[in-house]
């Protein structure tokens, strides 16, 4: 807390979530080329690491597979993992995406993380690999 009670923003709250344990993320192997899965999971939830308060949103993982595709049950596993955890919107969308990355290692994927308003205001994060120039 500052001088005023209020409490501020620490770099434990910014590192919060980024390197904790979660599921893996299986594949199998893939069949085709040149298409694309998009896989929208509209019951996130995580924990805000500042206010303790539940956080909801949208993320939606579109991915050109390459020799692998995610195995749904897994990532079902994985995302439901974030429930209890303290992460900031920005973070998760981007550790989903590094995660999805390691585990598939796509021609090209993109998350976007919609998340409901809180506090007046709506937040969209979006990470993509390989990551724009």
């Amino acid at each position: 807390m500052d001088a005023t009670g209020v409490t501020t923003y620490t770099d434990k709250h910014a590192e919060s979530g980024i390197a904790s344990p979660l599921p893996t993320i299986d594949t199998w192997p893939n069949q085709f080329s040149a298409y694309e899965i998009a896989i929208s999971i509209p019951e996130y939830t995580s924990i805000c690491p500042r206010t303790g308060l539940p956080d909801f949103g949208t993320l939606t993982i579109t991915y050109i597979p390459d020799r692998l595709c995610l195995e749904l049950k897994s990532l079902k596993a994985y995302i439901h993992s974030y429930r209890n955890l303290g992460i900031f919107y920005e973070n998760a969308v981007n550790r989903v995406l590094k995660d999805v990355v390691a585990a598939c290692n796509p021609s090209q994927a993109t998350v976007v993380g919609e998340f409901t308003v809180r506090g007046g205001m709506r937040s969209v994060i979006t990470a993509s690999h390989p990551a724009p120039q």
